[in-house]
């Protein structure tokens, strides 16, 4: 019995690290993509939606050192890390939206843009979905925390993309910073989870 529960566990822990090896590897290539469909386009929303990605490979390399070893402690560690990533997410979704509707900024179309984030949408939150269940069956709190992360980054692609299309095709420059507060109000609540024990 002993035996079967520790392979199901081992299969678990393949797939927790699967999970993640797949998130790390769609945001470094994400990078390089937003940096190019941003420059061309001259978007603020794709330029911050690559910080976003960063912020993303910075959770995900947490959880991966979170998985390798054991330990209450070293959990709440990785817990507080997570937490700091989704403050840094707030705070520069706060300030882009801000400096963004402030300016009046009207970015160019952008075909890249809009054909990534969408695809990175429904990428981010399967694997949101698949860390919810994997960190549950495992009872492992650090990898449904950062699933959470993984699904506010999947929230904000489709935010993201839905802001590119209505600027491209109906000229509403705003919508996306706009959209970005729904983001920053979701990204504050985890924040205060995380940090008043309630994960």
């Amino acid at each position: 019995m002993n035996s079967s529960h520790e392979i199901a566990r081992t299969t678990l822990l393949r797939r927790g690290f699967a999970l993640e090896y797949t998130t790390l590897a769609w945001n470094v290539v994400g990078i390089v993509v937003l940096a190019v469909a941003a420059i061309s386009a001259r978007s603020v929303a794709l330029a911050g939606f690559g910080l976003d990605s960063l912020i993303e490979i910075g959770a995900s390399t947490v959880v991966v050192w979170e998985l390798s070893g054991t330990g209450a402690e070293r959990q709440r560690r990785a817990l507080r890390l997570i937490g700091g990533a989704f403050a840094l997410l707030a705070v520069y979704l706060m300030v882009q939206s801000t400096v963004v509707l402030i300016a009046g900024y009207h970015p160019q179309p952008s075909l890249l843009g809009i054909v990534w984030t969408g695809v990175t949408a429904a990428a981010m939150l399967a694997l949101a979905a698949g860390k919810a269940r994997t960190g549950a069956a495992l009872d492992n709190p650090v990898l449904r925390t950062e699933g959470k992360v993984t699904f506010v980054d999947g929230v904000l692609a489709a935010v993201v993309l839905l802001g590119l299309t209505l600027n491209s095709v109906l000229g509403w420059w705003w919508a996306d910073p706009m959209g970005g507060y729904v983001i920053v109000f979701y990204a504050v609540r985890e924040v205060r989870e995380i940090y008043s024990g309630e994960h």
